[in-house]
């Protein structure tokens, strides 16, 4: 029913301690304290970090394709639904709309996130699937801000960045943090040049945090 149906927004993207090679995507419950990990690949990971950090890549990626090809046809993703959760997999679906019929179309979760935050529809899933996969969090780190931000910038702690060389080749030093903005904004362009968008995305956090100082 759609009253069981729980809201979601991404909260952020980290590195996968279960799958190598993977990442977990953290999706929130709004205005609630559950957080659901979604292992999710390098490539999709890359795509929502892109969105998330508002960086417009050199070239359409596949999910801005998707996208532009939807609205150029006057069809628009109403919702996306995390239906299920089985051996350790997420379904979801996605319902579009040209406001005279409605379609559901099955999708991988990773793909159904990363289209919806490039057109800002809402994200959805069961109380038994937040029951089942989702672990409870303090609530003071949840702020307004955060309710405000439900496609915006993922939360960082320090020990979570990434130490990262003008190569975009991880390292123990320099620290990021010790690098200066100029610095940054170089880093940060040669890494989207090199459509290293995950990295990217981490260096432009930095970035944004300085110029806030």
């Amino acid at each position: 029913m759609a009253s069981d149906r729980i809201k979601l927004k991404v909260l952020g993207i980290s590195y996968s301690q279960i799958q190598s090679g993977a990442y977990a995507l953290i999706l929130a419950q709004v205005g609630g304290p559950y957080r659901i990990p979604v292992v999710i690949g390098a490539a999709e990971a890359q795509s929502i970090a892109l969105r998330m950090e508002n960086i417009t890549p050199p070239r359409p990626m596949t999910h801005d394709l998707f996208v532009s090809f939807a609205h150029a046809f006057g069809v628009k993703l109403k919702e996306v639904f995390i239906y299920r959760f089985e051996d350790g997999i997420f379904s979801s679906e996605l319902t579009f709309t040209d406001t005279e019929r409605s379609v559901v179309i099955d999708s991988r979760t990773s793909d159904a996130i990363a289209i919806a935050m490039r057109t800002g529809a809402p994200i959805y899933t069961t109380q038994e699937i937040l029951a089942e996969t989702g672990f409870l969090m303090d609530m003071q780190e949840t702020t307004d801000e955060d309710e405000d931000a439900a496609e915006g910038a993922p939360e960082f702690n320090e020990e979570d960045e990434p130490e990262i060389l003008n190569d975009g080749i991880s390292t123990q030093e320099p620290r990021l943090e010790n690098y200066t903005i100029e610095e940054l904004e170089r880093t940060l362009q040669r890494l989207i040049d090199k459509e290293q968008y995950e990295e990217a995305a981490r260096v432009s956090e930095i970035l944004k945090r300085k110029k806030q100082k």
